[in-house]
């Protein structure tokens, strides 16, 4: 009887791990342009230049084909494709350019850089880099592949501020990728 008990409290106790680190979505599993279509709607897109020079084009998508800010409950797929060649650690300090564009505060996202650090590549042109943000949870893709999270519930909105704070250096490329504005 004894032994029974302690195969339920183990078998329950698995059972509570495997759900704990369930995959949220088909999506997480593979990430491509057809798995993200087809589980969600384009919210816009934009084209990223520097004078003639293309850097890259982002989309952001949604369950409802629709943003809303400071939604904690919101699904949202935001996919860039590099045009160029960047570095990590090059990447990593345009992102802390513009956090510091935003007024963020260097205590706001000190903690996250080691992450970044340890999960982004080095970028070439083709590639592409994708965060994947459900249940306050931020997943990176590079090239469909999951690369590493960030598991704190203030990441995802923090990096996509970067692009869709009102605040941000990029206005039109907000208004696109908003669906304000056409690209």
């Amino acid at each position: 009887m004894m032994r029974l008990f302690l195969l339920i409290i183990l078998c329950s106790s698995i059972t509570s791990k495997a759900n704990e680190i369930q995959i949220p979505s088909k999506v997480t599993e593979n990430l491509t342009v057809e798995a993200i279509e087809s589980e969600f709607t384009k919210v816009g897109s934009a084209l990223f230049s520097v004078f003639f020079w293309d850097i890259y084009n982002s989309t952001l998508y949604t369950e409802s084909g629709k943003y809303i800010k400071g939604s904690a409950q919101q699904t949202i797929v935001f996919k860039i494709d590099y045009l160029k060649d960047i570095t990590r650690d090059d990447l990593i300090e345009r992102t802390v350019e513009q956090w510091q564009h935003l007024n963020i505060s260097e205590h706001e996202y000190q903690q996250f850089l080691p992450i970044l650090t340890e999960i982004w590549p080095n970028i070439s042109a083709g590639d592409s880099l994708t965060l994947f943000i459900k249940d306050e949870k931020s997943l990176f893709y590079f090239n469909d592949t999951y690369i590493g999270n960030v598991n704190h519930e203030s990441f995802g909105p923090l990096f996509l501020s970067i692009w869709l704070s009102p605040k941000t250096s990029q206005k039109l490329l907000r208004k696109q990728l908003l669906g304000e504005k056409k690209s």
